[in-house]
């Protein structure tokens, strides 16, 4: 096993300090969840009758409880293009459970939203408590406690950390994540990009902007471009949660369902009554939360997972922050451009070698731990090799010693940056997240005076009236976790990106979300604390901002500042609470949500998570 390397080793040994009650009283949990869960042949026969009254030919074999019961967790619905595909998972993973002598049931259903529905749109609101609602509904779904697995079919956004925080309280039982696969590639991504900006200059109408956003999202399948659907599959084969190499596979193909077979096998061997029980409580631990974010780095991924991560973590005892994240991403180096920061998406990505590349090629460099418990096989070291069908026969195989396209992957000896692209910024306004890895390095540092909005569309009329034809620092508050839940702002990357075009220096100041696929033009995210306070807390800096206040975005010295006077100022006067679209439901999250560093959550600040 390859040496580690200094520093990441180090992080690592800080994260396990800093966890080490939180995750003894997990594993401590987990080990009394274990013993007090009922042998489904103790339950009383009225509440097993119950269970499986709708389960056929399967009755016999779920009430000897000699054979597995895996539950089957889906956030299926055919809106969500990515999730399509596992409309008829459920009957075919009953096949397969049945082959090895197993049983499934479809234990629950969770929401599933698309964030590139709502993006820009009122909805975009609930998208972060989504991932919370998600992790309650997978707990409703598991506390029938008659199984000894759990398959977790999930792909996108806040779906797949929603359904592994609600899985890791039941982490007494092994758990597998199924994914889908990507779409097939559409338009290109540069074309794609040009008619966006077109439209924000008012250069092209509806009709060309809704003909090429449909060229691009045509088909059953996870959008191709590498956001935060997409690094949710790659962090899932970092942690060793996937059968190795699933994550970029098509749907519909003979491999995708070969791939689906085999985890449905290998859940039921490694379930509680299996032959080799892994528990999901041993498979995510610190190594496993460290290697995570050092594929998101390494990859260049979403800027959502700065604010999944700890709240995933924190549901296995585990604690991080930001300063783990920034201290890893100085020794982490990018080795994969996929777009939005480079030209191919996620399809070309996987022919040049994929994860199996990324995963052997970390590894190798001492930047991700080999020993860890993984569903699929004895280490991550099987995650370095890539699946294949010979002879109508599924089988794993290695992966050539170049990369495939280095354009799009290189070794970590020759990256395309030394770091990892994700910094923290801290200073007189916060603590705030910068992805620098789509950024041009001469965009790293820009200091100029500050427009202050409250919400986007605020953004969009001033755009259109030419009054950000300058440069400027565009601050958007009101937009974290307690305000309006955190959205994401993307709809402000077209027209920023055409300010930058236009040889203006501009910079993003939020405490809001960007999108995955956030791009070029630099922006300060995620700012904590954020302008809304609640109770006696003060307000978070950007609160108190005025226009022309000189702002500095440094992404070199890791800074966020103003030279301001802001001691004397009243803060801004926040927006009352919207309504409409469901968003007065989700008051109580946003009252009780924490900052992002923690993962913006009411569920497990109030639990004491």
């Amino acid at each position: 096993m390859p040496t580690l390397n200094d520093q990441f080793a180090r992080v690592t040994q800080r994260i396990i300090d800093n966890s080490r009650d939180t995750r003894r009283r997990y594993l401590d949990l987990m080990e009394r969840e274990a013993q007090r869960q009922p042998n489904r042949t103790q339950l009383a026969c009225s509440n097993l009758a119950h269970a499986m009254a709708g389960s056929g030919n399967d009755k016999g074999a779920i009430a000897s409880g000699q054979s597995p019961n895996l539950a089957i967790v889906t956030a299926y619905n055919d809106m969500l293009s990515a999730h399509q595909p596992y409309g008829r998972y459920p009957e075919a993973m009953k096949l397969y459970a049945r082959e090895v002598g197993a049983t499934a049931q479809v234990a629950g259903g969770t929401p599933a939203m698309c964030d590139g529905v709502t993006q820009g749109q009122d909805g975009m609101e609930l998208s972060l408590f989504s991932r919370d609602t998600i992790a309650l509904a997978t707990s409703v779904a598991l506390s029938h406690e008659t199984y000894d697995g759990m398959a977790l079919l999930g792909i996108c956004d806040k779906i797949v950390p929603g359904l592994l925080m609600g899985a890791l309280r039941f982490g007494h039982l092994p758990c597998i994540l199924i994914p889908a696969g990507p779409m097939p590639t559409g338009i290109s991504n540069k074309q794609k990009q040009q008619t966006r900006q077109l439209y924000a200059e008012g250069k092209v109408g509806r009709e060309e902007l809704l003909a090429s956003e449909s060229a691009s999202y045509h088909s059953p399948g996870t959008c191709t471009f590498y956001g935060t659907a997409n690094s949710n599959q790659m962090m899932m084969e970092m942690m060793g949660l996937h059968m190795p190499g699933a994550a970029f596979i098509p749907p519909n193909t003979p491999l995708r369902t070969q791939l689906t077979r085999a985890a449905t096998h290998q859940l039921a061997r490694i379930s509680l009554r299996g032959e080799d029980p892994r528990p999901l409580a041993k498979c995510i631990d610190e190594k496993a939360i460290v290697n995570a974010i050092a594929g998101l780095l390494a990859t260049g991924g979403s800027t959502n997972h700065v604010i999944h991560l700890p709240a995933i973590a924190r549901c296995a005892g585990v604690i991080i922050d930001w300063q783990d994240i920034d201290e890893l991403s100085r020794v982490v180096p990018l080795i994969a451009r996929v777009y939005p920061n480079g030209s191919g998406d996620v399809n070309a990505f996987h022919a040049a070698g994929g994860m199996g590349y990324v995963i052997r090629e970390l590894l190798d460099a001492g930047l991700a731990h080999e020993d860890i418990t993984t569903v699929g096989g004895p280490s991550l070291r099987a995650y370095a090799d890539e699946p294949v069908m010979e002879d109508d026969r599924l089988t794993w195989r290695k992966l050539p010693p170049e990369s495939g396209d280095d354009s799009m992957l290189r070794p970590p000896a020759t990256p395309f940056n030394p770091d990892g692209g994700l910094r923290l910024l801290t200073g007189n306004l916060g603590r705030a997240t910068i992805k620098t890895s789509a950024v041009d390095k001469d965009r790293w540092v820009i200091e100029a005076p500050c427009r202050v909005f409250s919400t986007q569309s605020e953004v969009a009329t001033a755009f259109k009236a030419g009054e950000l034809d300058k440069d400027v620092v565009v601050v958007v508050r009101f937009q974290g976790p307690r305000a309006n839940g955190m959205p994401e702002l993307h709809k402000l990357t077209p027209p920023l990106g055409v300010l930058q075009d236009r040889g203006f220096k501009v910079a993003l100041v939020t405490d809001g979300r960007m999108s995955g696929a956030s791009g070029k033009v630099p922006a300060a995210i995620h700012c904590t604390p954020e302008a809304l306070s609640h109770g006696e807390e003060k307000p978070g800096p950007i609160a108190y901002l005025r226009d022309g206040d000189i702002v500095r975005v440094d992404a070199v010295n890791g800074t966020l500042s103003t030279n301001a006077d802001l001691s004397a100022r009243d803060p801004a006067t926040p927006p009352p609470p919207a309504m409409g679209v469901g968003r007065e439901l989700f008051a109580m999250m946003r009252l009780g949500a924490d900052e992002a560093e923690k993962g913006g959550s009411a569920m497990l600040a109030l639990a004491g998570l």
